[in-house]
């Protein structure tokens, strides 16, 4: 190496002054041009990069923000969505609207935004539109479903856990 260096030197001494400059400010604009593309071009393009998802995610924020006065106003409007009724009435009564309060066998809490619920000798299709309804109207899920079939052609019961949706 130190060869190497050596000669490096004797041949940049042996140049004539005018091409000692030209070799030396051709050194310089190389190693200005090498720091640009390894450290300052990639920091250039990442933060502008940056600055675009910045924007984007803005934009997106800006589009929530007009579309969630609307959507709560939805919400609100959905029947029984907003009332508080607690989940053990609100079964009861929507049992009672479907025909099924008299196979409605018990309810249990479970949790603060669940419910058991045990249904015998009830027509399979008067609680699907049940399970809908709730769904649909209420934001009621089915968090867990068993049921079974019983000796009567399209009579059924039934082991639900329903949640309701949480308020995003």
């Amino acid at each position: 190496m130190d060869a190497m260096l050596q000669s490096i030197k004797t041949w940049f001494h042996g140049l004539k002054s005018n091409e000692r400059q030209l070799v030396i400010a051709a050194g310089t604009l190389l190693s200005v041009a090498i720091v640009y593309w390894v450290l300052l071009a990639p920091l250039s393009r990442a933060v502008a990069t940056r600055e675009t998802r910045i924007e984007r995610k803005q934009q997106d924020l800006a589009w929530m923000r007009s579309v969630s006065g609307p959507m709560q106003q939805l919400a609100a409007s959905r029947p029984g969505g907003n009332t508080g009724e607690s989940l053990v009435v609100l079964i009861d009564r929507s049992a009672r609207q479907a025909g099924i309060a008299n196979a409605l066998a018990g309810q249990t809490p479970n949790g603060d935004q669940g419910i058991r619920v045990r249904l015998e000798n009830a027509p399979f299709d008067s609680v699907v539109l049940w399970l809908a309804s709730l769904q649909q109207q209420y934001g009621i899920a089915i968090e867990s479903a068993s049921i079974d079939r019983a000796d009567k052609p399209g009579i059924v019961s039934a082991s639900l856990v329903l949640i309701r949706a949480q308020p995003t």
